[in-house]
């Protein structure tokens, strides 16, 4: 054997190494084509994590209109899943055959003020108010006519139906979102992917162990060899000077230069996180569930955070908003026992403020949920699955303005946009109408 074959011995094994090292699965190579991954640094502006299809309403009874029964299924489930199921007594009664018990002449006030009608001695009223201690019914008064008939022809149509599995619905009823079966997917492939990579990686160390031990051996069986010259001999006991490549100075200004773009890097970083609190997570005074409460028990977002459609700021809950379930619910419940001890020393439950917007900055949360249809998820991320609510979102100027860039505005059926809409496709042919194209981006609008 010569040098010129423990040369084409060399590279074999280096062309070995080089091509299963290249070896990675499709959606390793590429971040992107993992289209259901959702990181901490936001979902996509304008949209909601994990949106699913609305839930199929069953079909009319009694000849009801079947859109009416679909508007009633969702105001249903925004304003009376807190407290009643149609088949089964939760907080409240079980609303099947309402319609058959009472007429709704009878219904409508009811919902409207319960307080007046139990104050007015109606009988029924009254015996009903008494066989649920005294639990005082929260006033609908901001429902229509029109809508609590809806109501109702949607529970007639639910009437004797067995309950079906849980959707986990948050936010308004037409966006309603299940963080289930797409973070499952998401999950799996990902798993996958990483057991595929682990098995990779040990494979390849499986084959240099495998090959530095072949080496060794054929080494040995060429030094027993008597036919090899000089330079044969010369390439079998040559070995690697580490303290050469050491003491070279390309070597050392290589390592000190990564070594200074390392730290410098991170010095950037960490100027540039300066009073950013994405990922916040505190510990709350109470163990408050918003994957139960939100998630599986599908209580809107507005039931406890009042003002969220209609306030500059979404609301912290009061302690008589738990007390609307938790006079009667788990009321044992070494948690719940904290909400009675504030009440009873007439004092708020001192919750830690998560999302915080710095005071330069003007934002109105009605304006985004009301006026822009925005799902709760858009900026507070998958909120039924948190059993801890942290902050999913950056919440930065920047991530603000990249909203307003992507996000089109809906201005059909809206005259105030048609003669703006008419100069933006003149010179924007193309182009969606959005936010900034609205002004959305200038500095007055969130600074004054």
């Amino acid at each position: 054997m010569n040098s010129n074959r423990l040369s084409s011995l060399s590279h074999l094994v280096l062309a070995l190494l080089f091509a299963f090292a290249s070896v990675r699965p499709a959606s390793a190579q590429d971040p992107s084509s993992s289209a259901a991954t959702v990181s901490k640094a936001g979902v996509t502006p304008g949209a909601t994590a994990g949106a699913t299809p609305a839930t199929a309403v069953a079909p009319a009874a009694g000849g009801a209109d079947a859109a009416a029964v679909q508007a009633g299924d969702a105001l249903f489930k925004a304003n009376c899943t807190q407290c009643h199921a149609v088949n089964e007594q939760v907080v409240g009664p079980a609303l099947g055959g309402i319609s058959k018990r009472r007429p709704i002449t009878w219904i409508i006030p009811w919902i409207h003020n319960s307080s007046k009608v139990v104050a007015s001695g109606d009988d029924y009223a009254v015996a009903l108010y008494n066989k649920f201690q005294k639990q005082q019914m929260p006033s609908f008064a901001a429902l229509s006519d029109k809508e609590i008939t809806s109501i109702v022809a949607y529970i007639t149509s639910q009437e004797g139906q067995a309950a079906g599995p849980t959707s986990q619905v948050v936010g308004p009823v037409d966006g309603k979102t299940d963080g289930g079966s797409a973070g499952a997917d998401a999950g799996g492939s990902g798993k996958a992917v990483d057991i595929l990579l682990i098995a990779l990686v040990v494979v390849l160390i499986v084959m240099v162990v495998t090959l530095v031990i072949i080496g060794n051996l054929m080494k040995d069986v060429l030094r027993g060899r008597k036919d090899l010259d000089g330079r044969d001999t010369e390439i079998l006991d040559q070995r690697f000077d580490w303290g050469k490549l050491y003491r070279s100075s390309v070597m050392r200004g290589i390592v000190g230069t990564v070594f200074a773009l390392v730290l410098l890097y991170e010095g950037v970083q960490s100027v540039m996180a300066v009073g950013l609190t994405q990922g916040y997570q505190p510990t709350q005074p109470i163990a408050f569930s918003h994957k139960l409460h939100a998630g599986t028990n599908q209580i809107n977002c507005a039931y406890c955070h009042t003002s969220v459609y209609k306030g500059k700021s979404a609301n912290i809950p009061s302690a008589n908003i738990c007390m609307n379930c938790h006079s009667q619910i788990k009321t044992e419940s070494p948690e719940i026992k904290k909400i009675y001890r504030a009440i009873e020393r007439k004092q708020p439950v001192q919750w830690v403020r998560i999302h915080n917007l710095p005071d330069l900055a003007y934002f109105n949360h009605s304006q985004h949920t009301q006026v822009g249809g925005l799902q709760c998820q858009t900026c507070h991320g998958p909120i039924q699955n948190m059993e801890v609510v942290y902050q999913y979102s950056a919440l930065t100027m920047g991530w603000c303005i990249n909203c307003h860039r992507e996000t089109p505005l809906n201005t059909k059926g809206n005259a105030y946009y048609d003669n703006l809409v008419k100069l933006h496709d003149t010179k924007n042919a193309g182009a969606p109408f959005t936010v900034s194209s609205n002004g959305g981006t200038e500095c007055s609008k969130c600074h004054y």
